[in-house]
């Protein structure tokens, strides 16, 4: 090698180079080329240490200390014992020497170098590793620096990753848990000086902001005054120093608490030294200060005070997270949460000067966060424990936490504070539940806070109140769950509104109700300034002023009609009679309502600011026709009722309900206008059914607007579910009506007749018209088929699930379609476009009306996609058509896996070829395919042919059972079971972590289900094969995330011959393990205990795996040619 001097000259040239913007990327391989293969070379490091102590590059220093951590990590154990010394001795003696100069990440880099030989070597080779680092805290010279090193420490040694052996790292955590009470001590006493020494030079402290105030909640919440008089005492004024050695210092907490039980090391006294530094973040008056002294210096200081407040916080959520409790800590955690809600008292204190909102605006931001995770913490976690203490004022803390939520600055905070609110209602509905004894008891207690929790909710979703915050929120942009910004904040805001309503159902209604009734006056009383112009009818309200005000009242309509249809739920079931006439209230001014918007068809109507209000019109009176439709349940428990007393006022409500349904039902109305009407239809015709539906003329008058050839036609989803809603009138039974008042003659006329009229021009297609025509009328064609298949694979699929009259009535008008589709199949094999659709409506047929269809037609149906489905066609669809030709193919098999799972001998004669489509045809074509298309659906039918049709592989007769007693059952079809397993097999060597999980999934369910690992051939030929590829997936950790649940198959597969596994099959995996020697495999082979239980199996497994992989990075890091004796 050069010398040192002249190497480091050329690695700085090299380095600066590598940066620069000209050099090319093939420059750049190049250098980084030259650059590992010095790192490579034996005795590199010697290089690097003058490097070190030479240079004031960074890219150097940088470069420098990658090589000893690459040596450290991956080739220690090579390195000779005399060079091992020498690192231990001079890496230290550079931090010490040069800590103060060395740009922060170099620093901390090379802190994490030591660190890591730590982890290698500490406590037999390196035994005074932890010492020096206390000896660092102690120093005040070299406390940061200490603190530094501690965290790196618990940072990598507590749990520490992949390259150590199971027993170097319980041996690690041990040793530093036995260091945890000294170094709690130690960041005790310096959090506990600096606060100490800065309190004594504080200025003269200022009145107590607690001092004087009658019934204060401190002498509640802090039974002891002396902590009340502590925390209340004023803040320290900090250096930069100081502030600097407490920040490292509660980082280190923050991270010991994330690993460390709760026990008696968390003394009383580290606690509140916590919650003085936690106060940093709620001091405004310091942010104040800096902000008017105006130096960058003081704003700074703001900062990093307040950075100390997040930091302290962070320290208090670690150790409320942790749910395992034990009895004497309870104490310290009721301490804290006192604590804590000093602090938020402080918090949300109201002075005159100083309203609370704009005092959470002037904290920082990560503080408020923290605080709510706090709180959140509390609720979930901790409530339950804490209710019981007496001396645990909840009302109060329910009071505080009311002003904390409705005064956050942002809507981000507002939204994490009503999740607060909702864990708190799910745990009383949940207490109340388990003791119904104690309702009126624990309601009582709570019942104030609960509605002035509804009341203020209500509020914040009303313009009236709210509207300068209402209109920030963006109503346009869709997020992940595809609501806008304005939605989530409405949908949040009524589940808790629906959660009080649980509780408190009187007062929620009470409240709600006149709200509505208000904004409903102002709807309803549009009428009088309707005026007709000549273009139509127009709204004759033009000035600025009046038409914001309707515009809010509008937003606010819509709102509080979504809240009255989201409590809809509690007016049923039990409740029914009880609040009977709450309901009808509520039902009949929503019928009202929707009547008066269809009459005088506001949809339609001009107004001065069409681009606001003609939307707002729209969505109110979709809006009061969703919320009538969420009382359907309610309707049709009144329609059963009514039943045994037929009463007129019901009968009313359903027609006037078709009146304001019917007129909407049209081309000429808005899309989200005429969907809402359609679904409403829709819940009448299913979940009301009344026996006059059918009568009622505005029904009839849609009727005859369906089948209408010449009426233009509604979008498709209207289309549909209006023929869906037709379609069950004529076929859903009658509730409470016997079987012989049903009218099924009459019905099924009915039904035929609209069949055939919404097929039309379908059943007029032929097959050879279809190959003949050019392209122009193929695409009429398409579009023919996409409609009314649409329609009818939708009123299929609705009914299912009902009962056998009504699928009998349906598979009669759609007998003459079904027939049509079979026929124009084949022409249509090559658009896979129209294939798609083709099958999805054979698929719901073969789900739904496989019985009505009968065997031998749908025996025909199976036969001609066979036939069609050649290797050639399939070939054609998967590698040839995309995503397309991929559908058309798992339709396809999705078919068979209903063909498959059909109980009796019926579609028996047809496995041997679904297997063989499965197997000779499909399997080939994607078997080597990264792309996980068709073969979830494959794998799929796979297992349904095994776990529905056991019998065709396994024949076993009782006789045949008990004259072999246990032996083995007679093996059928054994190729073919051979090659479905090897497939499943060979899946388990793909990266496709799904289609992982999928099938191992199958094969644990055919063990559960039929005990397939026992089988003999599984036995014999299979089982310690699969065992082996688990286990190889593991090592290489290429499913990691599906870790336990590999553990478990494996433990299942061994566990049906323990014997076998640990005399022949362990060791002979173990002697086909390379990369490592005899004497690691006889090691790895002692540490699997011979235990049989499910934990302690899978325990092994992982420490197996864990060490293999640790024994082959150390054997890889040895120099080349070492002799191991």
């Amino acid at each position: 090698m050069a010398s040192e001097e002249a190497s480091l000259r050329a690695l700085e040239s090299l380095m600066t180079e590598f940066f620069h913007d000209c050099t090319t990327n093939e420059r750049k391989r190049e250098i980084e080329e030259l650059l590992n293969n010095f790192a490579q070379q034996i005795g590199a490091w010697r290089f690097c240490l003058y490097f070190l102590s030479s240079t004031r590059n960074d890219y150097v220093m940088m470069y420098s200390l990658t090589v000893f951590e690459n040596l450290i990590n991956k080739m220690w154990l090579g390195v000779p014992s005399q060079d091992k010394m020498e690192i231990r001795s001079c890496l230290p003696k550079l931090l010490l020497a040069h800590h103060k100069t060395l740009p922060y990440f170099i620093r901390n880099k090379l802190c994490k170098v030591i660190v890591d030989i730590g982890r290698q070597d500490w406590p037999m080779f390196y035994h005074d590793f932890f010492t020096n680092i206390l000896q660092l805290i102690q120093s005040p010279a070299t406390t940061p620096l200490g603190l530094i090193m501690l965290k790196t420490t618990s940072e990598e040694l507590a749990c520490p990753r992949e390259d150590l052996s199971v027993a170097r790292k319980e041996e690690l955590r041990k040793l530093l848990l036995d260091q945890v009470q000294t170094v709690l001590g130690l960041l005790t006493g310096i959090l506990e000086t600096v606060w100490d020494k800065h309190s004594v030079t504080a200025a003269t402290p200022p009145p107590s902001p607690t001092s004087g105030e009658s019934g204060d909640l401190l002498s509640n919440l802090l039974q002891s005054p002396s902590s009340a008089k502590l925390l209340s005492q004023p803040i320290p004024i900090l250096d930069a120093e100081s502030e600097y050695v407490c920040s490292l210092a509660l980082e280190c907490l923050a991270h010991l608490f994330s690993w460390i039980p709760l026990s008696a090391s968390i003394t009383p006294s580290l606690l509140t030294t916590i919650f003085h530094f936690a106060r940093f973040g709620c001091d405004t008056q310091a942010r104040k200060m800096a902000s008017v002294n105006g130096s960058s210096q003081n704003c700074v200081l703001g900062q990093e005070r307040g950075r100390l407040g997040v930091l302290a916080m962070s320290c208090i959520n670690e150790l409320m997270s942790k749910n395992c409790v034990p009895m004497e800590f309870e104490e310290y955690l009721l301490r804290m949460f006192q604590q804590t809600f000093y602090l938020l008292q402080k918090i949300t204190k109201d002075n005159n000067a100083h309203t609370v909102k704009s005092r959470l605006e002037e904290l920082d931001e990560s503080y408020i966060e923290k605080f709510t995770d706090f709180l959140r913490l509390f609720v979930s976690v901790h409530l339950r424990r804490i209710e019981s203490y007496s001396q645990f004022p909840v009302v109060e803390f329910l009071t505080l936490l009311f002003k904390y939520t409705f005064h956050q600055p942002t809507h981000e905070g507002y939204f994490s504070c009503l999740d607060i609110w909702t864990l708190f209602l799910d745990y009383l509905t949940s207490k109340i539940k388990s003791r119904l004894g104690d309702k009126e008891a624990v309601l009582n207690r709570y019942e104030d806070a609960l509605v002035l929790l509804l009341t203020e909710v209500l509020n914040r979703i009303q313009f009236r109140y709210n509207q300068a915050q209402l209109e920030e929120l963006d109503d346009e942009t869709l997020d992940d769950d595809q609501q806008t910004e304005w939605q989530r904040y409405l949908r949040q805001s009524l589940e808790v509104v629906a959660k009080v309503m649980e509780l408190l159902p009187t007062h929620a209604f009470s409240t709600l109700f006149p709200v509505l009734q208000d904004n409903l006056e102002v709807y309803l009383g549009l009428q009088q300034f309707i005026v007709t112009s000549g273009s139509g009818h127009r709204l004759n309200i033009t000035a600025e002023n009046d038409c914001r005000r309707l515009h809010c009242s509008l937003r606010d309509l819509s709102s509080l009609l979504q809240a009255v249809g989201r409590l809809a739920e509690y007016f049923i079931g039990d409740v029914f009679a009880a609040r009977f006439s709450d309901a009808l209230t509520v039902v009949e001014r929503l019928v009202k309502v929707t009547l008066y918007g269809s009459q005088i068809k506001l949809y339609n109507i001009e107004t001065a600011v069409p681009s606001v209000l003609k939307p707002d019109l729209i969505d109110v009176h979709a809006q009061s026709l969703a919320a009538l439709q969420a009382y359907s349940h309610w309707l049709a428990q009144y329609c059963s009722e009514a039943h045994r007393q037929s009463t007129q006022q019901f009968v009313t409500l359903i027609s006037t309900t078709m009146d304001a349904v019917t007129p909407l039902i049209s081309t000429k109305v808005q899309d989200k206008l005429l969907l809402s009407a359609c679904h409403l239809l829709v819940s009448l015709a299913t979940t009301v059914r009344p026996v006059f539906l059918i009568s009622i003329p505005a029904v009839q008058k849609v009727f005859n607007r369906i089948t209408d050839a010449s009426a233009q036609r509604l979008v498709d989803k209207a289309q549909v579910l209006v023929c869906r809603a037709l379609s069950n009138i004529l076929l859903l039974p009658w509730p409470n009506l016997p079987e012989n008042e049903q009218q099924w003659p009459m019905r099924s006329l009915n039904h035929a007749s609209l069949i055939s009229a919404l097929s039309r021009d379908y059943r007029s297609l032929k097959p050879n018209t279809v190959t003949a025509q050019r392209k122009v009328p193929l695409d009429d064609t398409k579009v023919i088929i996409h409609q009314t298949l649409g329609v009818l694979e939708d009123i299929v699929e609705n009914i299912s699930g009902e009962s056998t009259k009504a699928r009998q009535i349906c598979y009669q008008s759609l007998q003459e379609s079904v027939q049509v589709s079979l026929a124009l199949f084949p022409a249509f094999i090559h658009q896979s476009d129209v294939t798609d659709e083709m099958l999805s409506f054979f698929l719901t047929l073969f789900r739904g009306l496989r019985v009505q269809m009968g065997v031998p037609f749908t025996e025909q149906i199976i036969q001609t996609f066979l036939n069609m489905f050649t290797r050639e066609q399939l070939a054609e669809s998967i590698l040839h058509e995309g995503s397309t030709g991929c559908r058309v193919v798992e339709k396809f098999l999705k078919i068979l896996q209903v063909v498959v799972q059909e109980p009796g001998q019926v579609f028996k004669p047809f496995l041997p070829s679904i297997i063989a489509l499965c197997m000779e045809q499909v399997y080939p074509i994607i078997a080597e395919r990264s792309s996980p298309d068709v073969k979830a659906e494959l794998f799929e039918l796979l297992f349904r042919t095994l776990h529905h049709n056991w019998r065709y592989f396994f024949k076993s007769t009782v006789l045949a059972s008990v004259q072999r007693g246990l032996g083995e059952e007679q093996m059928e079809n054994e190729p073919q079971f051979s090659a479905i397993m090897q497939a499943f097999g060979q899946s388990f060597l793909q990266p496709d972590i799904h289609l992982f999980k999928q099938n191992l999934f199958y094969l644990e369910t055919l063990n559960t289900k039929q005990k397939l690992y026992h089988k003999k051939i599984f036995r014999t030929t299979m089982l310690f094969q699969f065992v082996n590829v688990l286990l190889q997936v593991l090592v290489h950790k290429s499913h990691d995330l599906l870790q336990e649940e590999i553990g478990i198959a494996i433990y299942n597969m061994a566990s049906v011959d323990f014997d076998g596994f640990f005399a022949a099959f362990l060791p002979e995996f173990l002697t086909s393990c390379d990369g490592v020697d005899a004497n690691q495999k006889n090691v790895l082979g002692r540490n699997f205990k011979m235990d049989r239980d499910l934990p302690s199996f899978t325990q092994s497994v992982h420490r197996l795996v864990n060490d293999l992989r640790y024994y082959r990075l150390c054997n890889d890091s040895l120099p080349p040619g070492t002799v191991k004796l």
